[in-house]
């Protein structure tokens, strides 16, 4: 399974940085969709992520695999992780919610509260996520670029 895993992220890894754009480009959207991925709206991570590509520039595929980084694997701890912080942060009371009862009447009994903190949750997360996936997107693009330029340069020299 971990070998599955490995060769999948590889192969993700090198689609991205095949992306026929700029690594600026590339690594915007790739960070607009992390951003998207971080904040609590599950069913419209990727819809987020494409408008906010649009809206910047990025691109939209990168920005549609950056959403990936919240998946089904860890998304409830996520999700717990998010609403702690919010719920430190939010100027108004919230209900404590217990996550050990996680039933359906349990949250909706909570609503609009809950939501406002995972979402503000979501916030203090993603916007240092985005900068720091940008930088390394960026910094990562631009070296893989320039290794394979010096390696096909390097394999013209000889012949």
């Amino acid at each position: 399974m971990q070998k599955g895993l490995k060769r999948l992220a590889r192969y993700w890894y090198l689609r991205l940085i095949r992306i026929q754009a700029t690594p600026h480009n590339i690594a915007l959207g790739l960070a607009v969709g992390v951003f998207a991925g971080l904040l609590p709206i599950v069913p419209f991570q990727i819809a987020v992520a494409f408008t906010l590509a649009l809206i910047v520039r990025g691109n939209k595929i990168a920005a549609a695999l950056g959403t990936w980084i919240i998946n089904p694997f860890n998304f409830v701890p996520f999700y717990i992780m998010c609403y702690c912080i919010g719920k430190t942060v939010v100027p108004f009371a919230i209900q404590p919610f217990d996550f050990a009862r996680l039933e359906v009447s349990n949250i909706f009994a909570l609503g609009w509260d809950l939501f406002a903190a995972m979402m503000v949750g979501g916030l203090v997360v993603a916007v240092p996520g985005m900068i720091i996936t940008y930088i390394v997107a960026y910094k990562g693009i631009t070296l893989y670029r320039k290794r394979k330029t010096a390696q096909t340069s390097s394999r013209v020299c000889r012949r």
